[in-house]
Protein backbone atom coordinates (compact mmCIF):
# COMPACT_ATOMS: atom_id res chain seq x y z
CA UNK A 1 0.00 0.00 0.00
CA UNK A 2 1.30 3.39 -1.24
CA UNK A 3 1.72 6.14 1.29
CA UNK A 4 -1.07 8.79 0.74
CA UNK A 5 0.77 11.71 -1.10
CA UNK A 6 -0.99 15.28 -0.60
CA UNK A 7 -2.91 17.12 -3.25
CA UNK A 8 -2.29 20.96 -3.18
CA UNK A 9 -4.49 23.06 -2.04
CA UNK A 10 -6.69 25.93 -4.00
CA UNK A 11 -4.23 28.44 -1.94
CA UNK A 12 -1.04 26.85 -2.62
CA UNK A 13 -2.13 26.51 -6.46
CA UNK A 14 -2.70 30.38 -6.56
CA UNK A 15 0.89 31.01 -5.95
CA UNK A 16 2.09 28.90 -8.82
CA UNK A 17 3.32 30.40 -12.21
CA UNK A 18 0.41 30.06 -15.20
CA UNK A 19 0.20 26.75 -16.93
CA UNK A 20 1.20 28.19 -20.96
CA UNK A 21 -2.18 27.35 -22.41
CA UNK A 22 -2.37 26.83 -26.50
CA UNK A 23 -3.59 30.17 -28.45
CA UNK A 24 -6.16 30.24 -30.87
CA UNK A 25 -3.15 29.79 -33.87
CA UNK A 26 -2.86 26.04 -32.57
CA UNK A 27 -7.00 25.76 -32.21
CA UNK A 28 -8.89 24.42 -35.04
CA UNK A 29 -12.21 24.49 -34.49
CA UNK A 30 -13.94 21.58 -36.64
CA UNK A 31 -17.94 22.61 -37.75
CA UNK A 32 -17.45 20.81 -41.08
CA UNK A 33 -17.44 17.01 -42.19
CA UNK A 34 -14.44 18.16 -45.05
CA UNK A 35 -13.08 19.84 -41.42
CA UNK A 36 -13.47 16.90 -39.65
CA UNK A 37 -11.55 14.31 -42.12
CA UNK A 38 -8.90 16.84 -42.28
CA UNK A 39 -8.58 16.44 -38.12
CA UNK A 40 -8.61 13.05 -38.58
CA UNK A 41 -5.69 12.59 -40.52
CA UNK A 42 -3.86 14.93 -38.65
CA UNK A 43 -4.87 12.98 -35.58
CA UNK A 44 -3.80 9.62 -37.13
CA UNK A 45 0.13 9.28 -36.66
CA UNK A 46 -0.57 10.32 -32.81
CA UNK A 47 -1.00 7.85 -30.67
CA UNK A 48 -2.38 9.76 -27.69
CA UNK A 49 -4.90 12.38 -27.57
CA UNK A 50 -5.78 14.48 -24.94
CA UNK A 51 -9.82 13.98 -24.56
CA UNK A 52 -12.48 16.30 -23.52
CA UNK A 53 -16.59 16.99 -24.03
CA UNK A 54 -18.43 19.99 -23.32
CA UNK A 55 -22.28 20.38 -22.98
CA UNK A 56 -24.66 22.69 -22.36
CA UNK A 57 -25.42 22.90 -18.87
CA UNK A 58 -28.71 22.48 -17.38
CA UNK A 59 -30.24 24.41 -14.89
CA UNK A 60 -33.40 23.22 -14.41
CA UNK A 61 -33.44 19.96 -11.82
CA UNK A 62 -34.57 16.53 -14.03
CA UNK A 63 -33.59 18.07 -17.10
CA UNK A 64 -31.35 16.22 -19.34
CA UNK A 65 -28.53 17.11 -21.06
CA UNK A 66 -28.62 16.42 -24.76
CA UNK A 67 -24.86 16.99 -24.73
CA UNK A 68 -21.94 16.56 -25.68
CA UNK A 69 -22.41 19.57 -27.71
CA UNK A 70 -18.47 19.57 -28.71
CA UNK A 71 -15.42 17.00 -28.09
CA UNK A 72 -11.87 18.08 -27.82
CA UNK A 73 -9.20 16.68 -29.49
CA UNK A 74 -5.57 17.30 -28.71
CA UNK A 75 -1.84 16.60 -29.08
CA UNK A 76 0.95 18.26 -27.60
CA UNK A 77 0.75 21.56 -29.71
CA UNK A 78 -2.92 21.21 -31.30
CA UNK A 79 -6.29 20.60 -30.64
CA UNK A 80 -9.43 20.59 -32.35
CA UNK A 81 -12.82 21.31 -31.03
CA UNK A 82 -15.49 19.59 -33.07
CA UNK A 83 -18.89 20.96 -32.87
CA UNK A 84 -21.40 18.12 -33.44
CA UNK A 85 -24.36 19.58 -34.76
CA UNK A 86 -23.55 18.89 -38.63
CA UNK A 87 -24.38 15.05 -38.96
CA UNK A 88 -21.08 13.68 -41.25
CA UNK A 89 -18.90 15.41 -38.21
CA UNK A 90 -20.52 13.73 -35.88
CA UNK A 91 -19.88 10.27 -37.93
CA UNK A 92 -16.24 11.24 -38.24
CA UNK A 93 -16.01 12.01 -34.48
CA UNK A 94 -18.06 8.96 -33.55
CA UNK A 95 -15.32 6.77 -35.74
CA UNK A 96 -12.27 8.77 -34.16
CA UNK A 97 -13.25 7.81 -30.64
CA UNK A 98 -14.45 3.93 -31.32
CA UNK A 99 -10.42 3.72 -33.04
CA UNK A 100 -8.87 1.26 -30.01
CA UNK A 101 -5.66 2.16 -31.80
CA UNK A 102 -5.45 5.49 -29.76
CA UNK A 103 -5.05 6.67 -25.84
CA UNK A 104 -8.14 9.22 -25.40
CA UNK A 105 -6.47 10.06 -21.81
CA UNK A 106 -8.19 13.00 -19.96
CA UNK A 107 -9.98 13.79 -16.46
CA UNK A 108 -13.50 12.83 -14.81
CA UNK A 109 -14.55 10.85 -17.95
CA UNK A 110 -17.08 8.83 -17.09
CA UNK A 111 -20.08 11.30 -17.24
CA UNK A 112 -18.65 12.46 -20.96
CA UNK A 113 -18.21 8.60 -22.26
CA UNK A 114 -22.05 8.18 -20.85
CA UNK A 115 -23.33 11.50 -23.08
CA UNK A 116 -20.81 9.83 -26.08
CA UNK A 117 -22.64 6.39 -25.97
CA UNK A 118 -26.26 7.96 -26.28
CA UNK A 119 -25.90 10.85 -28.77
CA UNK A 120 -22.90 9.49 -30.67
CA UNK A 121 -24.26 5.89 -30.20
CA UNK A 122 -21.06 4.93 -30.07
CA UNK A 123 -18.74 3.09 -26.98
CA UNK A 124 -15.93 5.36 -26.66
CA UNK A 125 -12.85 2.81 -27.02
CA UNK A 126 -8.74 3.42 -25.57
CA UNK A 127 -10.16 6.11 -22.73
CA UNK A 128 -7.62 6.72 -19.92
CA UNK A 129 -9.08 8.58 -16.75
CA UNK A 130 -6.23 10.32 -15.60
CA UNK A 131 -7.71 10.49 -11.87
CA UNK A 132 -7.09 6.71 -11.99
CA UNK A 133 -3.44 6.79 -12.81
CA UNK A 134 -2.96 9.20 -9.64
CA UNK A 135 -4.83 7.22 -7.37
CA UNK A 136 -2.58 4.60 -8.30
CA UNK A 137 -0.08 6.67 -7.39
CA UNK A 138 -0.82 7.19 -3.90
CA UNK A 139 -3.26 10.58 -4.28
CA UNK A 140 -6.32 9.92 -2.56
CA UNK A 141 -8.48 12.77 -4.24
CA UNK A 142 -9.35 12.83 -7.86
CA UNK A 143 -7.19 15.40 -9.14
CA UNK A 144 -8.58 17.14 -11.61
CA UNK A 145 -6.68 18.88 -14.12
CA UNK A 146 -5.55 21.41 -12.32
CA UNK A 147 -4.28 19.50 -9.33
CA UNK A 148 -2.27 17.39 -12.23
CA UNK A 149 -0.88 20.98 -13.51
CA UNK A 150 0.38 21.58 -9.99
CA UNK A 151 2.34 18.32 -9.40
CA UNK A 152 3.61 17.75 -12.32
CA UNK A 153 4.41 20.99 -13.41
CA UNK A 154 4.49 23.55 -10.62
CA UNK A 155 2.31 24.98 -12.44
CA UNK A 156 -1.31 26.92 -12.53
CA UNK A 157 -3.93 26.06 -14.93
CA UNK A 158 -6.96 28.80 -15.22
CA UNK A 159 -10.60 27.94 -16.01
CA UNK A 160 -12.67 30.14 -16.56
CA UNK A 161 -15.87 29.74 -14.75
CA UNK A 162 -17.82 31.88 -17.18
CA UNK A 163 -16.48 29.77 -20.24
CA UNK A 164 -17.36 26.76 -18.09
CA UNK A 165 -20.79 27.45 -17.55
CA UNK A 166 -21.61 29.32 -21.18
CA UNK A 167 -23.34 27.78 -23.63
CA UNK A 168 -21.66 25.40 -25.81
CA UNK A 169 -24.86 24.81 -28.23
CA UNK A 170 -24.45 27.82 -29.74
CA UNK A 171 -23.92 27.30 -33.14
CA UNK A 172 -21.52 30.13 -33.05
CA UNK A 173 -18.53 29.35 -30.20
CA UNK A 174 -16.79 32.35 -28.28
CA UNK A 175 -12.99 32.95 -28.28
CA UNK A 176 -12.78 31.96 -25.02
CA UNK A 177 -15.35 29.24 -25.18
CA UNK A 178 -12.82 27.73 -27.83
CA UNK A 179 -9.75 28.53 -25.62
CA UNK A 180 -11.14 26.88 -22.60
CA UNK A 181 -12.32 23.77 -24.28
CA UNK A 182 -8.82 23.17 -26.19
CA UNK A 183 -6.95 23.45 -23.19
CA UNK A 184 -8.87 21.14 -21.12
CA UNK A 185 -7.74 18.33 -23.35
CA UNK A 186 -3.91 20.08 -24.42
CA UNK A 187 -3.40 19.91 -20.48
CA UNK A 188 -4.41 16.05 -20.24
CA UNK A 189 -2.31 15.19 -23.04
CA UNK A 190 0.59 17.09 -21.54
CA UNK A 191 -0.34 15.13 -18.13
CA UNK A 192 -0.29 12.35 -19.98
CA UNK A 193 3.45 12.96 -21.51
CA UNK A 194 4.39 13.64 -17.92
CA UNK A 195 3.30 10.55 -16.40
CA UNK A 196 5.14 8.43 -19.20
CA UNK A 197 8.51 10.07 -18.17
Amino acid sequence: MHATLPTPSKEEIALLPEFGRLGLDRITLVVSALQAREAAAALADQPVWGFDTESKPTFVKNQVSDGPHTVQLATLNHAWVFQLQDPACRETVAGLLAQATHTKAGFGLGDDTKRIQSKLLVEPAGVLELNAVFRERGYRKDMGVKGAVAVLFAQRFIKSKKAATSNWANPRLTDAQLVYAANDAFAAARVFEALQR
